[in-house]
């Protein structure tokens, strides 16, 4: 599969599988952080180290092992233009601060891009598996295989007591970092968000945005993950991220249950509104969609809305970000013409989707 094959579809092929609990929980991510014994960490590498390191983990994945698993596709950051790589970033298949900063980076992309090992980023090796929906403990032990295999051709840096060396003291340890995105519209809807994250935070959890540290929970979508990595084992890990996340959960049904017992005018109201200037506007921004495709998505879920599938809605979430919507039109948009070429995808999008509901043809 040739690099301009991940750009073509904004959904990538383990995202369109219905996996459990997917009505909430969007996919599931496990990274493993890793580095190569004898060589500097990538923020002290020299030019000429951190091409070794390039060179030793293409050499590496090429086992016969990890391509049973595949097919799988080296693709060198270097050959993508800066567009592609933010379209990867909003794929999650590489880290925004990879894509800017990364010398001599590489990721090795499974071709339906559930499994991707970034080289040369913030560690020598990050080794990345998502999954549909809730599914930890799979995910994890898919990461596990990759990690030994990986293992028995490279030296990992690993100290008996410490665990794996990083290059971030926080995950020294295990190196994991184990996460499920959330969809949780009804907890914001009903004023219960700031007790939830306040309640997660003090067990030990971090609660992010949409794309990891740093960054907004747009559209309702909320990262939750692991913040200790040393002192527990991988095992302990993934069972109190299950646990918190099973109750987040509930606690998701039980707001989306009242709302339909209430059956509120104004939310009613909110959800067709949001499907009306997802349908008719000219000009929408990226935050402002999000948003009104996640009131759509709880509109489809609470049954409110038919003809309407959660994936044409996942799917928009990806295309219309602003590094794949630029990718899709061929070349660079100011932000204006992002704004007008989003708001026409989505309509088309949208109006596509009618059609096949109610079996209308051109």
């Amino acid at each position: 599969m040739g690099t301009h094959e991940f750009m073509k579809q904004p959904v990538s092929d383990w995202m369109k599988a219905e996996g459990p609990d997917s009505d909430i929980v969007i996919s599931t991510r496990v990274r493993l952080a890793r580095n190569i014994t004898g060589a500097p960490f990538p923020m002290l590498c020299t030019n000429f180290q951190a091409l070794d390191v390039f060179e030793k983990v293409e050499h590496a994945v090429s086992l016969p092992k990890l391509q049973e698993l595949g097919p799988f596709e080296w693709v060198a950051l270097n050959d993508l233009d800066p567009l592609e790589k933010k379209a990867l970033v909003e794929k999650h298949l590489i880290s925004p601060n990879f894509a800017s900063e990364a010398r001599y980076g590489a990721v090795f992309l499974s071709a339906n891009e559930s499994i991707s090992v970034m080289v040369n980023e913030e560690d020598h090796l990050r080794i990345q598996c998502l999954s549909s929906g809730f599914q930890l403990s799979e995910t994890f032990q898919k990461a596990s295989c990759i990690d030994d295999a990986i293992d028995s051709k490279l030296e990992y840096a690993f100290d008996e007591k410490c665990g794996y060396l990083t290059s971030c003291p926080t995950n020294v340890g295990t190196g994991m970092r184990a996460s499920v995105m959330m969809h949780l519209p009804a907890l914001v809807l009903m004023k219960q968000i700031n007790h939830m994250v306040h309640a997660v935070t003090q067990v030990g959890l971090a609660v992010r945005g949409i794309y990891g540290e740093g960054s907004e929970a747009l559209g309702n979508l909320f990262q939750i993950s692991n913040q200790i990595t040393l002192g527990q084992s991988e095992e302990e890990i993934i069972e109190h991220l299950y646990q918190v996340a099973s109750q987040l959960i509930d606690h998701e049904r039980q707001a989306r249950e009242r709302m339909l017992q209430a059956n509120n005018p104004r939310t009613i109201d909110r959800i067709f509104r949001s499907l009306g200037i997802l349908s008719h506007a000219y000009i929408i921004d990226s935050k402002e969609a999000l948003q009104r495709l996640s009131d759509v998505r709880l509109g489809v879920d609470m049954g409110y809305i038919s003809g309407l599938s959660s994936g044409v809605l996942k799917e928009l979430m990806v295309l219309t970000q602003p590094g794949f919507l630029q990718v899709e039109a061929g070349s660079a948009l100011s932000p204006e013409e992002r704004d007008m070429h989003r708001a026409q995808m989505i309509r088309q999008r949208l109006d596509q989707a009618n059609r096949e509901s109610t079996g209308k043809q051109d």
